[in-house]
């Protein structure tokens, strides 16, 4: 997906005089998506997005109430146990879509957090453009739930080996790990089993 102020940038940059295969070269978009976003003027274009994936209202609100609104875990559950692959955004609009994932209106959310208790590892993919070419990096984060403390490196590969590589280096500079850790891409972590009969890779 192209985003927006990309979509504007191009329209701009071809009214100013820069032709398609200059627009297509300097910003990494093939020359049919240049040519889209001029004829739009810059705008997304009219219409609704169809899914090509078909997914059961009943079947996603029963698994969002068991995940306890994890929507990661609903991804993992519908691949592993119902054999449905979804990309992950279109689950998530999804859930917006239907209402399930919409959360209730509050005048305040407050979450019982300690010092130090617990800690967090998410995984991102970062597209980033290398002279001619785009690649993709992998943004490894562990952080502190209650002081927001940092630890980020990034990846070309991110995969087990990483993963505890990744971890032995932050706690070694934290010279500190916190009792819980709430890790993402469980995938990486977990050997067996879903949920609380999941079971963790020993040298995780």
């Amino acid at each position: 997906m192209i985003a927006a102020q990309q979509r504007k940038a191009v329209f701009l940059l071809h009214q100013e005089g820069m032709g398609v295969r200059e627009l297509s070269r300097r910003l990494g978009l093939s020359r049919k998506a240049v040519r889209r976003i001029i004829a739009t003027k810059g705008e997304w274009p009219s219409g609704k997005r169809r899914d090509k994936h078909a997914l059961d209202p009943e079947l996603l609100r029963r698994l969002y109430d068991e995940c306890s609104g994890w929507i990661q875990r609903v991804h993992e559950k519908l691949a592993e146990e119902h054999h449905v692959t979804v990309p992950y955004p279109t689950l998530t609009r999804t859930l917006r879509a239907l209402g399930i994932s919409t959360p209730r209106e509050q005048r305040c959310a407050r979450v019982p957090d300690e010092p130090g208790a617990e800690m967090q590892h998410d995984t991102s993919p970062y597209p980033i453009q290398l002279g001619n070419q785009r690649a993709r990096l992998i943004a490894s984060l562990l952080y502190l739930r209650y002081s927001k403390r940092r630890y980020l490196k990034f990846y070309r590969v991110f995969n087990r080996f990483k993963m505890k590589g990744f971890f032995h280096e932050a706690l070694t500079f934290w010279g500190y790990a916190a009792h819980d850790c709430i890790i993402d891409n469980t995938n990486l972590a977990r050997l067996r089993g879903t949920g609380s009969d999941a079971v963790i890779v020993p040298e995780m």
